[in-house]
């Protein structure tokens, strides 16, 4: 699939385009909510009735929609203007956010969430694939800082700002509020985009997209039956196997398109190595991510006894310190290039979730903060240089399939983060409980065990790290096999 991109003029140098802005601010906000009902489930168990294994749907319903949309959105973003295409994704995204205040059932608000999820899916490709042609590649470090807020501190802030709404009322209001701020953004987004690209017009395979909806959808269904009770382990087995045996015919679909017609999703992405590289280090560093902020409130309020609010305040600084981090690390990425950057963050990632493998009823709240604070700095440090050399080392006509590869793979990684840390935990806990152990300590030891299996899985980001190279050369366009050199490596 190719597109003809209409290249703007160049931006002032140091200067970050206004549609850059925008869109960075409106991908925060409904990123955001995917996130951020993690710490209303208790209030939806009891308002609405429901067992905690129903509750939890309210998330997986959210990166189920994501994995199944954002496939499309590669050939979609092609096919609308910019400013059609925030139209559509915040229009849609405001009718889920609205369907859900009012959700007089859980299976209404159920689908409000799924709305939800379609309009963001469409936002983080929006985002990158504008900001990968309007920003100069010598800028795009500092650039990529701010969309790391959006993309990587919005969900690691979901629960925080959770907590403090829940504390206010009921978990209606973690709508009620995104609600006019959403509203406000949109509006406000559509008196400033400008339109960077010309739409063109292609065809879409629509076999494809069942068959990616199939597979990736599934795939992270049957992630999510693995954290739930044993009765549905074996179902969530054999569901991921079908997933993957849908993906399988997929990529073949894609590579016979590729030589015939066009690919929904073009797989000559992963045919640069640094993209791929980037891919595998990003999809690990968010397993880290959503993995932990699972097992945290876990041990904080079940553990621990703290409120919402509590948990929410606690992981708090991390969450700001990410973003926070994100413009100086851009800054110093344009400088010293990503090795300086990527490699003690990923130590870092490694060395917080091996100290969480000490966690005790009796670790004081500040070690706590300090490792979930070491945890996000090291997150910081290694998402915006990995972000910006993996979009980097593609050709511009790759853009849009990349940023929607990318996005795919974060959901799934987020389902198999999610899924993989509560099955050890609970199968664990299981165990203990059955030898007689207190409900209290056989907890603990299977959160333990939980955070350690992240902490070996995530060591695999210090070997990918060093496999990167410092930057990546200029003017891809000209050339694909010319896009994935690296300078100074």
């Amino acid at each position: 699939m190719t597109a003809a991109i209409q290249e703007r003029p160049a931006v002032q140098a140091g200067r970050i385009p206004t549609v850059v802005r925008l869109l960075v601010l409106a991908t925060f906000v409904v990123i955001l909510n995917e996130t951020i009902l993690i710490n209303a489930i208790p209030r939806l168990m009891e308002s609405l009735h429901i067992t905690q294994q129903s509750a939890q749907w309210v998330s997986t319903a959210f990166m189920l929609t994501m994995a199944a949309v954002i496939p499309v959105t590669g050939w979609f973003l092609q096919r609308v203007t910019t400013r059609q295409a925030y139209a559509i994704a915040m229009g849609v995204f405001l009718a889920g956010t609205a369907l859900s205040a009012v959700a007089p059932s859980f299976e209404v608000l159920l689908l409000g969430r799924v709305v939800q999820a379609a309009g963001t899916a469409v936002m983080m490709p929006l985002l990158m694939t504008t900001l990968m042609i309007v920003v100069p590649e010598q800028d795009r470090g500092r650039v990529m800082g701010n969309v790391t807020l959006a993309i990587s501190v919005a969900p690691a802030l979901g629960p925080a700002v959770s907590g403090l709404i829940l504390q206010a009322g009921s978990w209606r209001m973690l709508f009620v509020v995104v609600l006019p701020i959403a509203a406000a953004v949109t509006l406000l987004g559509l008196r400033k985009v400008d339109n960077i690209s010309e739409p063109q017009v292609s065809a879409i395979d629509w076999l494809s997209v069942s068959v990616a909806a199939l597979g990736f959808g599934g795939l992270v269904y049957g992630l999510s039956l693995l954290g739930e009770t044993d009765s549905r382990f074996g179902l969530g087995i054999g569901i991921v196997i079908a997933g993957v045996a849908a993906i399988a015919v997929f990529v073949i679909r894609q590579l016979k398109l590729q030589r015939t017609g066009t690919p929904l999703m073009d797989l000559r992405t992963l045919g640069h190595r640094t993209y791929g590289l980037s891919l595998a280090l990003i999809s690990v560093g968010f397993l880290a991510m959503l993995g932990s902020m699972i097992l945290l409130p876990l041990y904080l309020q079940n553990v621990r006894g703290l409120s919402p609010l509590e948990t929410g305040l606690l992981v708090m600084p991390g969450g700001l310190a990410m973003g926070l981090l994100g413009p100086t690390v851009g800054k110093l990425f344009d400088r010293f290039g990503s090795r300086p950057l990527v490699l003690p963050g990923s130590i870092g990632l490694v060395l917080a979730l091996c100290g969480f493998t000490q966690v005790s009823m009796t670790m004081p709240y500040w070690q706590v903060l300090g490792l979930h604070a070491l945890l996000m700095v090291g997150l910081a440090a290694t998402f915006t240089p990995v972000f910006t050399l993996g979009m980097g080392a593609l050709p511009p006509h790759l853009y849009s399939h990349g940023s929607s590869m990318l996005g795919t793979l974060q959901q799934v990684a987020a389902a198999f983060g999610t899924a993989l840390v509560v099955t050890v935990m609970s199968a664990r806990t299981g165990d203990l409980l059955a030898d007689g152990v207190a409900t209290a300590p056989a907890e603990l030891s299977g959160m333990k065990l939980a955070f350690g299996v992240a902490a070996a899985l995530s060591a695999v980001t210090i070997i990918i790290a060093a496999k990167l190279p410092r930057r990546i050369a200029a003017a891809p366009a000209l050339d694909d096999s010319a896009a994935d050199q690296p300078i100074g490596s």
